[in-house]
């Protein structure tokens, strides 16, 4: 996943008695859970690889602790459509992050995806206003 946003301005490269305002642009972060989901697949995608033996072996790659490696590999098994809405969302500007990881937990333990776009229209998606999907997709 890329970090990269594109941003389109206009250079004056004119000669100018007066100095120029400098105008900053701010095209805002990825929101945490896009980061974390896509640390989920890579951490499915090299232990499917044979590059990483088991969680704990990927714990001690990433820095992190085996519990938090099992509750990030858990995001793989949100709905395709979840993960697709997680994935699409806006650049975060200002302030929090319109949805966190612990709020997924709850989704993610029902096995059902039909279930989990259920509760993710009726929690997320008043976070983070995405489009409302239908059930049994």
């Amino acid at each position: 996943m890329s970090d990269s946003a594109t941003a389109t301005f206009t250079v004056d490269f004119g000669r100018s008695s007066r100095p120029r305002e400098s105008k900053a642009v701010s095209t805002g972060r990825v929101p945490r859970v896009a980061r974390t989901l896509a640390l989920s697949h890579e951490v499915e995608r090299r232990g499917r690889g044979g590059e990483l033996e088991d969680r704990a072996h990927a714990a001690r790659e990433f820095g992190l602790t085996r519990a938090r490696v099992t509750q990030i590999v858990s995001l793989t098994l949100l709905a395709p459509a979840i993960q697709e809405a997680i994935l699409a969302m806006p650049p975060v500007t200002a302030g929090r992050d319109p949805i966190t990881e612990r709020a997924l937990r709850t989704i993610v333990a029902e096995p059902a995806w039909d279930y989990q776009v259920a509760s993710w229209n009726g929690r997320a998606n008043r976070a983070v206003r995405s489009p409302v999907f239908e059930r049994g997709r």
